[in-house]
């Protein structure tokens, strides 16, 4: 007979790996199936975000950043640095020693969890029960009472620009570069554009990126992208919009790529690496068997319910599989979920406060609704902008480009959104969203005694600006 489980999880990344532990906390009898391998050979934990994604790319944007520093922004503390230089391969390695500390970070929490590690590629078959194909291609049927898929997503791939993992890559592709390109191409102004293009340009790339919509960072309140856009541009990306890529063509070390503007004139631009960012699509090749009983929707995602239920009894899905942003910390959160499903409790999932960020310099980060979204919907709403060149701690670091948006229901003051561009934006948006899981009101952030001086401050002031009452800006008066 093949061995049994309470719980059999498909994949290790940050939803995976986080509901098999917290499953296995709960007293149920739990394995995880995963079959990504590292350089060496040897399966890896971590999926996407700390192999090739949110972990490495993290790590290059702190080095890129520390070397920008080093050579362009001390100076203006006193500190001479002479000639400062870049070794790409050394932070390259480093990049990679990060991911291997993370990765056997898992394993070492799977251990003391009781998790089963399971080394293979996993199948859902119909009654719960997982095939797992490992290495060498030998397979192993195991059963369970309940599985969880968690396989995550890999980029999209457009017609006009095949990968080849040389000239033109994907994102996995742009976190290898052993020396930095002269000239580089980006496909796409999303998050992992911005921060990939943000670290070669720091490092002395002429970086040029193409955006297929007319507006930057479209997803995001209008204010704070605008913003944005301006800051990056200064600090030298060439973001071009409504730019259209329709060809490219590799000739020798180099790639012609081809595009319509905004105008609908052809352009063309040579670059030394092309990076494809344009999305990323769910992973569920080779992952159910035609009757397992799991329906996928017209996108391509698995189908489930607001508890990540899927169509099938005693089947779950979540993370970058399922419906919602393509988050590691939804994905986490929704494992967690899960997992005390299956144990019997009752917890619920607040998808109206998941927070976003983008790790560009200075963060870009947003939780709630925006303008736009408040407006769209016909509620009634105040904002309050508060800059962080009058923040005493901000200009005494000088980091003083941004801004704290804060938007409250007009007649209830219920914080709605926040949306920050500027330094920690990651940190202080969280904050927000602690205040708004808890229904809290701008008047409630704007009373609450905030340490001086911090940066959290500017988060207190754009609170007490929504009604007219902040302190170290001039307030705007009401229209009538």
């Amino acid at each position: 007979m093949s061995e049994k489980f309470d719980v059999i999880v498909i994949g290790s990344g940050p939803g995976g790996y986080v509901a098999a532990i917290r499953a296995a906390q709960l007293g149920l009898k739990t394995a995880c199936v995963e079959k990504w391998t590292s350089k060496d050979g040897k399966v890896v934990n971590g999926g996407t975000c700390l192999n090739v994604g949110c972990i490495p790319s993290k790590a290059l944007l702190d080095s890129s950043w520390k070397y920008h520093e080093a050579k362009d922004a001390l100076d203006v503390h006193g500190i001479d640095t002479g000639k400062v230089k870049i070794d790409v391969k050394k932070m390259i390695e480093r990049k990679d020693g990060v991911v291997k500390q993370m990765s056997g970070g898992i394993a070492g929490l799977f251990m003391a969890n009781k998790v089963t590690s399971i080394e293979g590629t996993g199948k859902l078959l119909a009654n719960k029960k997982v095939e797992v194909t490992d290495h060498d291609g030998k397979t192993t049927t195991y059963e369970a009472e309940n599985v969880i898929l968690a396989s995550g997503s890999v980029p999209v791939n457009i017609p006009p620009a095949p990968v080849d993992d040389k000239i033109i890559v994907d994102s996995t592709g742009a976190l290898e570069f052993t020396e930095v390109p002269k000239r580089l191409g980006v496909i796409g102004a999303g998050v992992i554009g911005l921060e990939l293009g943000s670290v070669w340009n720091r490092l002395g790339s002429d970086v040029v990126v193409l955006e297929a919509l007319d507006n930057f960072l479209a997803i995001m309140d209008q204010q704070i992208a605008k913003e944005s856009q301006k800051i990056l541009k200064k600090q030298g990306l060439d973001i071009r919009l409504s730019c259209r890529v329709t060809g490219t063509e590799v000739k020798g070390k180099e790639v012609v790529v081809t595009y319509e503007d905004k105008d609908g004139k052809e352009q063309q631009e040579t670059f030394d690496k092309l990076i494809v960012c344009v999305g990323r699509r769910p992973y569920t090749e080779g992952l159910l068997s035609e009757d397992a009983g799991v329906k996928l929707d017209e996108r391509g995602f698995i189908y489930v319910n607001d508890l990540c239920m899927t169509s099938a009894p005693g089947v779950w899905a979540v993370g970058d599989v399922v419906r919602g942003p393509m988050l590691a910390h939804k994905a986490s959160e929704e494992g967690v979920v899960v997992a005390e499903r299956i144990a019997g409790q009752k917890p619920m999932m607040n998808y109206d406060v998941i927070p976003n960020v983008i790790y560009t310099h200075p963060e870009i980060a947003a939780v709630g609704r925006t303008e736009e979204q408040v407006k769209a919907d016909g509620e009634p709403y105040n904002v309050g902008v508060f800059p962080f060149v009058a923040s005493g701690r901000a200009v005494a670091a000088n980091e003083t480009a941004g801004m704290v948006k804060l938007i409250a229901h007009a007649e209830t003051d219920r914080v709605l959104g926040a949306h920050i561009v500027g330094p920690s934006a990651a940190d202080l948006v969280q904050q927000v969203a602690i205040a708004m899981e808890f229904g809290s009101s701008a008047e409630d952030i704007g009373m609450t005694v905030f340490g001086h001086p911090t940066l959290s401050e500017t988060v207190k002031e754009a609170a007490l600006a929504v009604n007219g009452h902040a302190i170290h800006i001039a307030n705007r008066k009401k229209r009538k």
